[in-house]
């Protein structure tokens, strides 16, 4: 397939053709219409399907294939029992459509919430890959943890991420009368106080004063928030989320 001039993708279960006879013989037989995991997640058009790897091998194999296309550090695709996949669809008439996903480990030693994240080319720049952090983040929340991104981040997905977290910090802050810990923050967010200190240093907020250290927001970073808050944007509702943490056995996880 390296040297196919077009490559032909069921938009449902992933599978690829060479040519477009194949692929026609194969949508008249394909009677997915969705991923082929448990909806976790409606809110209108938006869905989100868990997909465990080692259930749908085949499915989140050829996900990781095409997320291969677009990812120039993408290297595994072969290997994703340890993994689960949270993908994200907007649904229609024909059935749910895939916009992007990310992957998170079973069981991370790190507390990494997000292993791999892509979102389609024709859905970039429309607010997807914040929705797909957020969605993450989320998950930690119903787990009771913090949670950081795999490490070492690509350079866009660093300037995505730093992005993020300082929007929220800033909200949250913002927001909030009284004296805030970075733990308190932490607890708040679920981001891990890493990441705090790094958006934090990122916005040059903070400062030392009588010996101690405060978070102080300038006015450009306040100006920045509320152009922000004037632009519409797409937000997880957790209202909508039906998902409770999954514990795996020892059987399960043998092969980590």
């Amino acid at each position: 397939y390296a040297y196919t001039p077009t490559l032909y993708i069921c938009e449902f279960c992933l599978c690829f053709y060479a040519n477009r006879t194949q692929y026609g013989r194969h949508r008249t037989k394909c009677t997915l219409q969705h991923p082929p995991g448990n909806e976790i997640y409606r809110k209108d058009e938006i869905s989100f399907f868990e997909i465990d790897g080692r259930r749908q091998k085949t499915y989140c194999r050829n996900l990781c294939l095409l997320s291969k296309c677009f990812l120039d550090h993408k290297t595994l695709y072969y290997d994703v029992d340890p993994f689960l996949f949270y993908i994200l669809t907007k649904r229609d008439e024909r059935g749910c459509h895939i916009i992007g996903y990310f992957s998170k480990e079973k069981e991370s030693a790190d507390n990494y919430n997000l292993a791999c994240i892509l979102t389609l080319p024709q859905y970039q720049r429309m607010g997807f890959g914040r929705v797909l952090i957020q969605f993450s983040y989320e998950l930690s929340k119903a787990e009771g943890k913090v949670g950081s991104p795999e490490k070492p981040l690509s350079d866009l997905g660093l300037l995505s991420y730093r992005t993020y977290w300082s929007e929220i910090l800033v909200d949250v802050l913002i927001g909030y009368d009284g004296e805030i810990s970075i733990d308190e923050l932490s607890h708040i967010t679920s981001f891990t106080t890493q990441d705090i200190m790094h958006a934090l240093f990122n916005l040059d907020a903070l400062r030392y004063y009588h010996g101690q250290h405060c978070i102080v927001l300038s006015e450009r970073v306040v100006e920045a928030y509320d152009r922000f808050q004037k632009k519409k944007h797409r937000k997880i509702d957790s209202g909508c989320l039906k998902w409770s943490p999954k514990v795996f056995s020892q059987a399960e996880l043998r092969y980590l």
